[in-house]
């Protein structure tokens, strides 16, 4: 199938390492141009350099912190210097959380709130008048499955991405008329360097090693019996960024093996 994204812009948050990665390899694929941002600019430039090499596509690496609103400019404008602006945002960067509510501190729920919530604002206001200007585009928020199905220890992380989906939909009706397509994307269980450090969190301290205690959950919670790979969310990411998916619009999508426990 054309996807008809050949060279078209995408701009991916956390775009060094896991789904990010995995999103902004497979839109290199499609022959789509990245400006990518992450916090270890070493990896970054690493990871783009073999999809410039491998896919024959742009690659701007531009280190970022997009919990910080002053960085999310500089960002901002290097994308604008480099492409003349953007046709695909991807709110990606984020990461888990660890915690009680009753002991967390204002300053753990303001750097998630920022980083999860703020981030995917001042991206999206940054990008959408750029957007309309070249026609319209793609807006896509990686959220989670967490946003409506919690798990325990993480209420923070559970609540910044419930709001995230929320300005998602919110943000979907407002640029409708900007021919800006806005959704979101809520995935399950999909291995990652962020499971498995939790995972190791989480058995420091247990007989059971990090692998076992991830093929527990995978098998305890969803149907099909283990985790979802970044390639198949990937997968995914990529059908909503394209025309083909031209119907789809202010919806939140579970990719998750079955795991989502309610209609």
């Amino acid at each position: 199938m054309n996807l008809e994204l050949n060279d078209k812009v995408a701009v991916i948050t956390g775009g060094s390492v896991g789904i990010g990665l995995a999103i902004a390899q497979a839109l290199a694929a499609e022959g789509v141009h990245l400006a990518l941002c992450a916090r270890n600019g070493e990896r970054l430039e690493r990871e783009a350099e073999q999809i410039r090499a491998a896919y024959q596509v742009a690659v701007l690496a531009h280190p970022c912190d997009v919990s910080s609103a002053s960085e999310i400019e500089g960002f901002l404008k290097a994308t604008e210097d480099r492409f003349g602006g953007a046709d695909i945002l991807i709110n990606n960067a984020g990461t888990g959380s660890n915690e009680k509510i009753i002991s967390a501190k204002d300053e753990e729920w303001q750097y998630y709130w920022d980083l999860h919530v703020m981030a995917a604002v001042r991206m999206s206001r940054g990008l959408m008048p750029v957007m309309a200007k070249r026609g319209g585009g793609v807006i896509l928020n990686n959220s989670s499955i967490c946003a409506k199905q919690p798990l325990g220890y993480e209420p923070i992380y559970n609540t910044t991405k419930a709001a995230l989906s929320m300005f998602s939909k919110c943000l979907a009706n407002e640029a409708i008329p900007m021919n800006i397509r806005v959704n979101t994307v809520n995935p399950g269980l999909i291995i990652t360097p962020d499971w498995r450090n939790t995972a190791e969190k989480l058995t420091r301290d247990q007989d059971i090693t990090a692998d076992q205690y991830l093929d527990g959950i995978a098998k305890e919670n969803t149907p099909i019996g283990r985790f979802g790979t970044p390639e198949e969310l990937a997968a995914f990411f990529v059908f909503l960024c394209s025309p083909k998916a031209s119907y789809c619009v202010g919806s939140t999508y579970y990719v998750d093996g079955g795991w989502l426990k309610v209609v």
